[in-house]
C-alpha cells in the first residue's frame, strides 16, 4: 500500500463504519488478515478499538476510535504513541562498521559523535535511492539503524551482499536484526514530560538527534529523540515482551492526553512536517538531490564522494538537479499522488507525489517533483485533480513550523 492512500482509506473506513456493519466491513478490509504479520502490540490495538488494514505485509491500525483528523490534532496538541514494530532495526559491529557503512550511505558517518544519529539514504549505483534511514553511532563500532518495513527485503539483501563482498577483503563488520524487539514512537509536546515518569535519566539533557541505551518502565531500551511528525518526540526500541506494558504505562502516565494513534494520522502528521515518504515522494530512480535532502550529504562525502553514485550525485550537486522536490498548496479537492502539475500555460511541469487536506492548517497540501526552475517559493501552478484544473502555488516546508527539541 502506498503511503498517499493511507488517509484516503483511513477517511473510507470511517465512513463505511458509521454506515454499515462492522462484520461486513471487517470481511472486506481484512481479509488477508490470516496472511499477515502481526506485532507483539495487534491484540492491544483491537482491544482499544483499532482498525487494523494490511501495510507492507502486516496488519497495522489505521486509525482508533477518534478520526483521522482529531487523531492528527490531538498529536500536535497533547501527544500519540504511534506502534512502529514493522519497521526494522538492526545493528552493524566491528571495526570496521563505520567505513563499511559510508559505503553504501550518503551520510557522514565518521564525524557523528557517539551517541548521536542522522538521516541518511542508502544509494544505489546510479545515485538513486534505496531507502531513508536513521542511522546512530552507539559506539566507534557499533552502528544502529532503522529501515522502512516496506523495504525491508530488498535492503538487508542489498546491506549483505556488499557485508559479503567487504568480509572478503578482510573487513571486519558484523549485523544483528533486532526481531526481539519492538518500535514504539512516542510523539508530541507532552512526550518528554510523561516519559520522564518512567525512566531515571534526565531527558532534559537528551537532544534531538541523540541516542541513549536505558531502562525506560522497567525495560532495557534504545532511545532516540526524533520522530516523523515534525513535534519533538521519541522512538524506543523495547523488547517485546515488555511492549504492551509501555504501551499502557505512557497512556496510563498521561491521563489521557496521550492516544494511541494510526498510521492514517502519522501520513497526515509527516505531510504536514514536509517529509519524505520512501514510495511516493523517494524512489530507486531519484537521487538524495531532487528529494531535497542534499543537508544530509556530509560535507566531505561532497568532496571525497566514496559512496555508491556517488558520480551521479556530485554532479547534480556542481550543475544542479533536473527536477526537484517542492511543496504546494491548493484549492479545489486535495491533490493526490500521480495528479499532474501544469504551469500557468498548461504545459506539464511534473506530479504531486503526496496530497491530502491538512487537519491543522484547515487547507490542502501536498509534495510533488516540478522542473528545475519552476520551484521557486511562489510559484503559481495548476494541479489537476479528476481532469479537472486547480489553482496550486509552490509553498515552503515545512507546512507545519517543526519542534525539534535543540539545545537553546
Amino acid at each position: 500500500m502506498r503511503g498517499e492512500g493511507l488517509w484516503q482509506l483511513g477517511q473510507s473506513i470511517t465512513r463505511r463504519l458509521a454506515q454499515v456493519d462492522k462484520k461486513v466491513v471487517g470481511r472486506r478490509y481484512f481479509a488477508s488478515e490470516a496472511e499477515l504479520k502481526k506485532t507483539v502490540l495487534y491484540d492491544f490495538h483491537v482491544a482499544n478499538g483499532g482498525k487494523m488494514v494490511p501495510f507492507a505485509g502486516w496488519g497495522m491500525p489505521i486509525q482508533y476510535k477518534d478520526s483521522i483528523m482529531e487523531s492528527t490534532v490531538n498529536c500536535r496538541q497533547n501527544g500519540s504513541i504511534f506502534d512502529v514494530s514493522h519497521m526494522c532495526g538492526f545493528s552493524l559491529k566491528g571495526k570496521d562498521c563505520i567505513p563499511f557503512l559510508e559505503k553504501l550511505v550518503i551520510a557522514d558517518v565518521a564525524a557523528l559523535a557517539p551517541g548521536t544519529g542522522t538521516l541518511t539514504v542508502f544509494t544505489n549505483e546510479k545515485g538513486g535511492a534505496i531507502d531513508d534511514s536513521v542511522i546512530t553511532k552507539v559506539q566507534n563500532d557499533h552502528m544502529y539503524i532503522v529501515v522502512n518495513a516496506g523495504c525491508r527485503d530488498k535492503d538487508l539483501a542489498h546491506i549483505e551482499e556488499h557485508m559479503k563482498a567487504f568480509k572478503a577483503k578482510g573487513g571486519d563488520v558484523s549485523w544483528h536484526i533486532h526481531d526481539e524487539r519492538s518500535l514504539l514512537a512516542l510523539q508530541g509536546p507532552l512526550s518528554a514530560s510523561v516519559l520522564q515518569h518512567l525512566t531515571k535519566d534526565d531527558l532534559s539533557k537528551l537532544y534531538f538527534g541523540e541516542f541513549r541505551i536505558t531502562d525506560i518502565n522497567g525495560a532495557h531500551c534504545f532511545i532516540t529523540r526524533t520522530g516523523y511528525t515534525g513535534e519533538d518526540g521519541f522512538e524506543i526500541s523495547v523488547p517485546s515482551e515488555n511492549a504492551v506494558d509501555l504501551a499502557k504505562a505512557i497512556l496510563e502516565k498521561s491521563e489521557g492526553k496521550i492516544r494511541l494513534t494510526g498510521l492514517g494520522a502519522r501520513d497526515s502528521l509527516r505531510l504536514e512536517a514536509g517529509l519524505c515518504l520512501y514510495g511516493n515522494d523517494m524512489e530507486q530512480h531519484i537521487t538524495p538531490v531532487e528529494a531535497g535532502l542534499s543537508w544530509a550529504i556530509g560535507k566531505r562525502r561532497k568532496a571525497e564522494g566514496g559512496f555508491l553514485g556517488a558520480e551521479v550525485i556530485l554532479k547534480q550537486l556542481a550543475e544542479g538537479p533536473k527536477i526537484r522536490l517542492v511543496g504546494f498548496t491548493s484549492t479545489g479537492p486535495p491533490p493526490r499522488s500521480h495528479s499532474e502539475i501544469q504551469d500557468e500555460k498548461g504545459t506539464n511541469i511534473g506530479e504531486i507525489t503526496s496530497g491530502g487536506f491538512s487537519p491543522c492548517l484547515k487547507k490542502n497540501i501536498a509534495m510533488g517533483y516540478v522542473k528545475s526552475g519552476s520551484h521557486k517559493a511562489g510559484t503559481k501552478a495548476k494541479i489537476l485533480v479528476r481532469g479537472k484544473a486547480y489553482d496550486g502555488v509552490v509553498t515552503k516546508k515545512p507546512f507545519v513550523p517543526t519542534k525539534y527539541y535543540k539545545p537553546s
